[in-house]
């Protein structure tokens, strides 16, 4: 059987400007960044006169370490509604390093359903992700000037919310010293890193509508607070126009192709567990304004991306969903039905039965959202007919139309019946879509809302410290913000180890911290962090390239 990389590596690419072609965009629009992929000017998202596609989420059940293949799902459902004949294309995220030299793998899919050049994507692509950290460190190095420079602004060290980031997994600077060595190196302080992914400034470059959008929101951000307890920003600091200037091509979208050709925008990369986990803005409606059809992902479960897609992304950017992929798998089902994790791959039909309580509950909260929602299984080799017809009976009993996908072994042909069931709700009309909540309720009800509708808790606790910080937000105007909950994606729940639908439990909210660039509100529930580690056997340890240039290793 090939590797993901090995199909990759075979497969017959069509020069950019060909795919491009498909899309009605001339030449003229795209900035190559060599022979098969383009960003592509913001201009035709300015064009008034043709109306939107129609949008498709893909989101999933709360899934295995090893993620349960949304992206996949994604790519193959393009590609097979390209098959049967529609103009489609796809918008996915821009894949962190972090998890591509940790487990998890990256985000170009996998298979026969993939976006390539599928290295290039998953290593450094257009060089987004480095201009974000420029652009966040830039802020943190005037930030610490101003310090040593004498401290017009009056700010309280002790009171600095703005961290550095680093785009990959490393434990060891979570938390750190700066400014050691004497006078002349700098104000010493607590600081610490997160996970670029993770930084405001990604939030924002994929919230923005346009250039002018994204220095202004940029100028927004809080970096920390004076000793009278006022907020310092960005724009106090002089900062915003130097961050937008290094990311004036980091905010067009990246387009690139599947293996079948069918066009793929991938721009953006915020993780859902701890940011709101959507592409950007800018390439979600580039592909609406240039297809009939897009399908796009959102991170993790649909407690999480989906949720921070229909609360957050799709209230700021005026979209309306026409349709949900719900992915499943018989292993997440089976790990939900008390599997363990090296089990996973023996048949265990009644586990999966016993797992059906986590589907139904994400499918339920889709309903939530006016969205009409179809269930997609994602065949695996060690899948059994057993299992799978267990599937198929759970989703029997809950009413929900459900298809099998075999996208990854047969590319677009595997998900023909998927597709069509997807058309069919996406051009039913049956979708009324509103956001769970109003702006105008209090911070901490939001976050009720969510866990109790979404997650399924009791209640929620915030910490004093969360009150104290939500209290000084909603004093200083931020309450009609949107909330993002920062939470495992291993559970409804705050706890990774509470598997199925668990029952009579209270998330806790320890800690809140503002995005005002972004426009919301982040809430960090249990154990969560923003900067993750390796595990004992990175995925770079496999990664090898050979004097040709030719890389393996990478999945």
């Amino acid at each position: 059987m090939q590797s993901d990389i090995e199909i990759a590596q075979a497969a017959k690419m069509l020069p950019i400007s060909q795919v491009a072609a498909r899309l009605g965009l001339d030449e003229d629009l795209l900035e190559h960044y060599g022979k098969y992929k383009a960003k592509v000017s913001l201009d035709p998202l300015k064009d008034k006169n043709r109306p939107d596609g129609k949008l498709i989420l893909v989101t999933a059940i709360t899934p295995t370490p090893a993620g349960e293949g949304k992206s996949t799902t994604t790519v193959g459902l393009a590609q097979a509604i390209a098959k049967l004949g529609r103009r489609v294309a796809v918008a996915l995220r821009e894949p962190s390093l972090g998890p591509c030299m940790g487990v998890k793998g990256g985000a170009a899919g996998g298979g026969y359903s993939q976006v390539v050049p599928m290295e290039d994507i998953n290593l450094h692509f257009t060089g987004d992700i480095h201009a974000v950290s420029t652009a966040h460190n830039l802020l943190s190095a005037m930030l610490d000037n101003h310090l040593q420079q004498g401290n017009e602004l009056n700010i309280d060290p002790r009171r600095i919310a703005w961290r550095r980031v680093l785009d990959m997994n490393d434990r060891a600077l979570r938390n750190i010293i700066v400014g050691l060595g004497g006078k002349a190196h700098g104000v010493p302080r607590e600081d610490g890193y997160d996970i670029s992914v993770a930084s405001e400034v990604m939030a924002i470059l994929c919230l923005a509508g346009d250039l002018a959008d994204l220095k202004e929101r940029l100028s927004r951000i809080i970096v920390a607070y004076t000793y009278a307890g006022e907020p310092v920003t960005a724009g106090d600091l002089k900062a915003a126009g130097a961050m937008a200037a290094l990311l004036k091509d980091a905010i067009k979208p990246n387009l690139v192709q599947t293996l079948e050709n069918v066009p793929a925008f991938i721009h953006g990369g915020p993780f859902a567990n701890i940011a709101h986990g959507c592409n950007s803005v800018t390439a979600t409606r580039m592909a609406l304004k240039t297809a009939d059809y897009v399908v796009t992902e959102a991170g993790f479960g649909a407690d999480l991306g989906a949720e921070k897609f229909f609360n957050i992304k799709c209230r700021y950017a005026g979209l309306a969903p026409r349709a949900v992929v719900l992915v499943a798998t018989v292993r997440a089902l089976k790990m939900h039905g008390g599997v363990a994790k090296p089990d996973l791959a023996k048949p265990d039909a009644a586990a999966v039965t016993r797992g059906a309580a986590n589907l139904a509950k994400h499918y339920e909260n889709i309903a939530k959202f006016g969205v009409p929602a179809v269930v997609a299984v994602n065949i695996f080799p060690t899948d059994s007919q057993e299992e799978l017809d267990a599937v198929l009976a759970i989703c029997q009993n809950l009413g929900a139309p459900v298809a099998l996908s075999n996208v990854w072994a047969e590319g677009g042909a595997g998900g023909i019946q998927l597709a069509e069931m997807v058309l069919a709700l996406a051009d039913s009309g049956q979708a009324a879509f509103a956001p769970l909540y109003p702006l105008e309720l209090p911070l901490t009800e939001k976050a009720r809302i969510i866990a109790k509708e979404i997650y399924g808790a009791e209640d929620v606790n915030f910490t004093k410290e969360a009150e104290q910080m939500l209290a000084v937000l909603t004093k200083n105007g931020y309450g009609n913000l949107p909330v993002c909950m920062a939470k495992t994606q291993y559970s409804f729940s705050d706890d990774p180890t509470r598997l199925g639908r668990p029952e009579g439990f209270t998330v806790t909210v320890r800690q809140a911290r503002i995005s005002a660039g972004a426009g919301f509100v982040v809430l960090l529930t249990g154990e969560i962090m923003t900067m993750p580690g390796l595990p004992k056997r990175p995925a770079a340890e496999n990664i090898d390239i050979d004097a040709n240039g030719r890389i393996s290793g990478l999945f």
